[in-house]
């Protein structure tokens, strides 16, 4: 069924015109989603995790995950340039494979901006909780995690975990703000990158000093890593690589953006370079300042950026920098769900989902119900499961994604090769190929367990778009008539 019901691009420009969005966001409001969605649990909670898998060697994980990301926003930059809509990978699918393949794609996508928006609220509640119990005000571990972590008692037991309240909370909070305006919530976000920058600059003047040769031997504790093991440098890529998502929801922003056609790619390839640099230094100064061994303190540690800082000598900057987490993450907890409702608008739009789900607030032009019905679904999510798991799980989505993109780029050369674009990826032949083969590379060293929930999801998928969403479509009831 590939190509089949495939939606031209000009149909796809002439119906966004009719949806109701407003276009309001420049390129730098596009650059400050970026990083409001890129530097969030990546970096403040995931890298403790990496430190599990690879130890010293998460170092080279940064690098490849981060090279894979640039090869994706680079292809990212050609199509959102040409079809500056809502939908992101789901919208391009649709006008080169088809219907099928787009709903496939778009149901990927709830494993990358739902789940990842569960991910960054379990993450915020770990730091917050932290900086409330250095005050001696922390809640009871039952209240943050959830029944699917494992909680370590002060007699040396273990006992599962309760209900998140706090991941559930700021879920909710994060919802409100999406509904009540997309211009109100591009200047938050503004406001908070600019906090998480002050926070990670003062945490890499600082331990910068503290760094030591030694805390990098053995530099690969693990190994490289195989496929479908997890672990080692590949296995911490793979899970790291959720610390550079979120350049992709820049192009779920296309469709409320004015002239998209230059502020999309400046927003994508923005975003994506200057988290990158961070990411970098980062990671060298807290391998280098306590040592990241697998079974280390830092590879255990919820908030481990600001327990490296307590280490170093800096437990009040330590403290400031968790606060700063605590402030600024809940900017990508909206940017997830951002790019999440939109995409699910979009579909609703094409008749794949619910008609509901396409309703415009008459007073603040947002897609309030589908906003609504995603963020109590992310709510729970995040109080239910680990971080680390639904890292995991939403990296598989956006991986698929980033992979039917990638092809998609080429498909579509070869098939309108005279088209208008407005950005070209460079040596296309090149970095498509690379770009598909970094995310195979990636997708199979998450691990079989994490892959196998993915291909459940993938029969979910198939399931519901046989037994629902292809007799709704829009196109197919078009083409049944003409």
């Amino acid at each position: 069924m590939l190509f089949e019901r495939v939606k031209s691009l000009d149909h796809i420009l002439e119906s966004a015109e009719t949806r109701g969005l407003k276009r309001q966001l420049g390129a730098f409001d596009l650059t400050m989603l970026g990083i409001g969605a890129i530097i969030g649990t990546g970096i403040f909670v995931l890298t403790s995790v990496a430190a599990g898998k690879a130890g010293p060697g998460m170092m080279f994980s940064f690098v490849i995950a981060g090279f894979v990301c640039g090869l994706a926003a680079l292809v990212y930059s050609e199509l959102a340039a040409i079809v500056p809509v809502a939908g992101s990978a789901y919208t391009y699918s649709y006008a080169v494979f088809g219907e099928m393949t787009a709903w496939m794609v778009g149901w990927a996508l709830i494993l990358e901006y739902a789940i990842a928006a569960a991910a960054v609220a379990v993450g915020w509640s770990g730091y917050i909780n932290g900086f409330l119990h250095e005050i001696d005000f922390g809640l009871p571990l039952a209240l943050t995690a959830g029944p699917a972590d494992t909680i370590l008692l002060q007699d040396g037991t273990s006992a599962a975990g309760g209900f998140n309240l706090l991941a559930f909370l700021i879920s909710v909070f994060v919802t409100f703000l999406l509904i009540i305006g997309t211009a109100k919530s591009a200047r938050f976000t503004a406001i908070l990158v600019v906090v998480k920058i002050i926070a990670l600059t003062a945490f890499i003047v600082l331990a910068l000093p503290a760094v030591n040769s030694t805390n990098f031997e053995p530099m690969l504790p693990n190994g490289w890593g195989t496929p479908l093991s997890g672990v080692g440098v590949l296995g911490a890529a793979a899970s790291i690589f959720f610390a550079y998502v979120g350049f992709d929801a820049v192009s779920t922003a296309a469709e409320e953006t004015a002239n998209p056609n230059r502020n999309v790619p400046i927003g994508l390839i923005g975003s994506l370079t200057i988290c990158t640099v961070f990411y970098l230094i980062v990671a060298y100064a807290a391998v280098g300042a306590v040592g990241a061994q697998p079974g280390s303190e830092l590879s255990l540690s919820k908030e481990p950026l600001a327990f490296v800082l307590r280490e170093v000598g800096y437990p009040i900057t330590g403290n400031w920098v968790a606060t700063a987490a605590i402030i600024a993450l809940p900017s990508v907890v909206l940017m997830m769900l951002y790019g999440q409702t939109r995409v699910l608008f979009t579909m609703s739009h094409d008749g794949l989902m619910p008609r509901f789900f396409s309703r415009v607030h008459d007073r603040f032009h947002t897609p309030h119900v589908v906003t609504l019905v995603t963020g109590i679904a992310v709510a729970f999510f995040a109080a239910m499961f680990p971080v680390g798991m639904l890292a995991d799980i939403s990296n598989t989505g956006t991986l698929f994604a980033f992979f039917m993109v990638s092809l998609g780029v080429m498909v579509l050369r070869r098939r309108e090769p005279d088209r208008h674009r407005p950005f070209k990826t460079p040596m296309i032949w090149v970095v498509g190929p690379l770009a598909m083969a970094g995310c195979a590379l990636l997708f199979v060293s998450l691990g079989w367990a994490t892959i196998r929930l993915f291909l459940f999801w993938a029969v979910i998928g198939l399931v519901v778009y046989f037994g629902y969403a292809r007799k709704h479509s829009h196109l197919g009831k078009q083409r049944a008539a003409g």
